[in-house]
């Protein structure tokens, strides 16, 4: 059987929707759509948090470095996919597929670790009120997000440099819209059994793993809610905690259902819109559940759109969306 190294490819060719013309026209307009939302909504929450000084908290710090972590991953994405559908080529070089596959999974493991850890700033502002500015402090903060970045990196230059390596079938037409890793990794002619389980291995580590952090933050942050004696305090307590939770299923139910489905399970159509959902619906989302319940944000907008009345159109245009997709 003719073989080729995966570094002797020079193209990609994507399959993407093809085998839909009519759904591939909706694709493109609804990832039009999220993607510009999700630029709009992510680029305003990051400005708030570096403009407004009541937001100069731990919270926010995550929130913004979750906020460029979404806009990397929906623009590794969506960018390469919305400009072949412009251009008709559908098609990537190497070293832009390897690029794309590094970046994008790079993002969504580096999200992952940045969400447990917000679960456990969240532990330590109900639990440990009065000691919260003293452990959470600026520069504990910088390194939990500097390693949150470097653990995703890193993990995911194994994962890449472990598929780059092996050989194709002389196949270089991929089945997706993008250079998922599981997706190059089906044209891979050689036994894949080490590969596989170095990323079994990570992903444990970055979704369960992760996951059971969460769960363990939130199991002591609801015995600490149900103790306190007032309604008040228990809701004011249980609304800080509800926007990042939505967001945890919203990113772990689309994590999981791609990366830890049962193997009799193997529908590359279904695995193209869970990865739309989970590169371009998600991170879209984000800054809209951060700051439809939250006084702060909103308090820090209104200021910002004092500052620059012209921005008002497109903060409306983008709570009304927001809120219709919601609905």
């Amino acid at each position: 059987m003719f073989q080729a190294n995966l570094t002797s490819v020079t193209i990609f060719f994507f399959l993407g929707f093809s085998h839909y013309p009519k759904v591939e026209v909706i694709v493109f307009v609804l990832c039009l759509l999220m993607y510009l939302i999700t630029l709009l909504g992510n680029i305003i929450l990051i400005s708030i948090t570096v403009l407004d000084s009541h937001l100069h908290k731990p919270m926010y710090f995550f929130l913004s470095n979750l906020s460029f972590l979404d806009i990397w991953y929906t623009s590794s994405a969506f960018i390469p996919m919305l400009a072949n559908f412009v251009s008709g080529k559908n098609t990537i070089s190497f070293l832009g597929c390897a690029a794309q596959m590094y970046f994008s999974l790079a993002m969504g493991s580096t999200e992952c670790v940045l969400l447990s850890m917000m679960a456990y700033d969240r532990y330590v502002a109900i639990c440990n009120p009065l000691r919260y500015p003293i452990i959470m402090n600026k520069s504990v903060c910088v390194q939990i997000a500097a390693g949150s970045w470097v653990t995703g990196c890193l993990t995911t230059l194994v994962e890449t440099v472990s598929v780059l390596q092996l050989s194709l079938c002389g196949h270089n037409t991929i089945n997706h819209f993008a250079c998922e890793i599981l997706a190059v990794l089906k044209l891979v002619c050689v036994d894949t059994s080490v590969v596989e389980l170095i990323m079994l291995v990570i992903t444990i580590l970055l979704l369960p793993m992760t996951m059971l952090l969460i769960c363990i933050s939130y199991a002591f942050i609801l015995s600490n809610i149900l103790r306190i004696s007032s309604v008040d305090g228990q809701s004011k307590a249980f609304s800080t905690c509800t926007a990042h939770l939505t967001v945890v299923v919203l990113f772990y139910g689309t994590a999981l259902s791609m990366y830890l489905k049962p193997s009799a399970v193997d529908s590359q159509e279904i695995d193209k819109f869970i990865a739309l959902v989970y590169a371009g619906l998600t991170p879209m989302l984000n800054p809209i559940i951060y700051s439809l319940r939250n006084k702060e944000v909103k308090a820090a907008v209104k200021k910002l759109l004092f500052r620059n009345p012209f921005s008002t159109v497109l903060i409306s245009a983008l709570s009304n969306i927001g809120a219709s997709r919601l609905i």
